[in-house]
């Protein structure tokens, strides 16, 4: 174990997600949050809560993090977790749908187009609502190079300016949405070898980050991505601000 400060009691996780062992991330959850106690002393007490019940009060958590697994059974529940997480500071992570649908929740409630989409939950949307399109090319089972923007909090957290990435995805940000969320605050600090988007920030929240690949999958499960640990981190700080 390393010698770091253990975590303050009650720091509390909240996993957004339609739990199934079918689901690869899902099942590496226990061997990651073990791996954070046992190799970085960060303790979490973690809450699997069903995107139908996301839209109870998560203002108790410490930490949120939206998980994949779409089309979920609840894509409101999803949004009413990310805004919280948003609009009270809570840290957060989105991986590969919970990225998705963190761009749809900032796109409907800070940008202002309420009707946006996404074709997953929404088929047959038009074009100028549609906020998260089909990809041209699946990304189900690819691995590739993020290129992570200098001084952003994923390169503080990679300690350098790139990682490589898993993913199991069909879907990606519409190319035509993201200069107005740009506007907006929302920075797009990732890109795979062809300037896609691959990773979002908010730089003026404590720890709000969302990426289309699957950093659960790193590895063999049992050294946690640096996104994680940073993500354990920042819901340790929140515990002991609170407490």
């Amino acid at each position: 174990m390393n010698a770091t400060a253990p975590s303050a009691p009650g720091a509390r996780l909240a996993l957004v997600g339609d739990r199934s062992e079918a689901v690869r991330s899902h099942a590496r959850i226990p061997a990651l949050l073990e791996a954070l106690r046992t190799r970085d002393g960060l303790d979490l007490d973690a809450y699997w809560i069903p995107t139908e019940d996301a839209e109870e009060d998560l203002t108790g958590f410490d930490a949120i993090w939206v998980l994949p697994g779409s089309p979920y059974r609840s894509e409101a529940g999803v949004l009413a977790a990310i805004r919280s997480a948003r609009e009270h500071g809570t840290p957060f992570l989105g991986t590969c749908g919970g990225f998705q649908h963190a761009l749809l929740e900032f796109a409907r409630n800070v940008c202002g187009l309420a009707r946006a989409g996404h074709a997953e939950n929404t088929p047959g949307l038009a074009d100028e609502d549609a906020l998260v399109i089909p990809l041209a090319c699946s990304l189900v089972g690819h691995e590739g190079t993020v290129h992570v923007t200098a001084g952003s909090r994923a390169a503080q957290l990679l300690g350098a300016d790139r990682t490589q990435a898993r993913y199991h995805c069909n879907y990606a940000p519409n190319p035509r949405h993201l200069d107005l969320l740009r506007r907006h605050g929302l920075t797009f600090t990732g890109t795979d070898d062809s300037g896609e988007v691959r990773i979002a920030e908010l730089p003026d929240h404590p720890f709000f980050l969302a990426t289309l690949f699957q950093p659960e999958l790193h590895g063999d499960g049992t050294r946690p991505h640096p996104l994680i640990t940073g993500l354990a981190r920042a819901a340790v700080a929140h515990a002991r601000v609170r407490a």
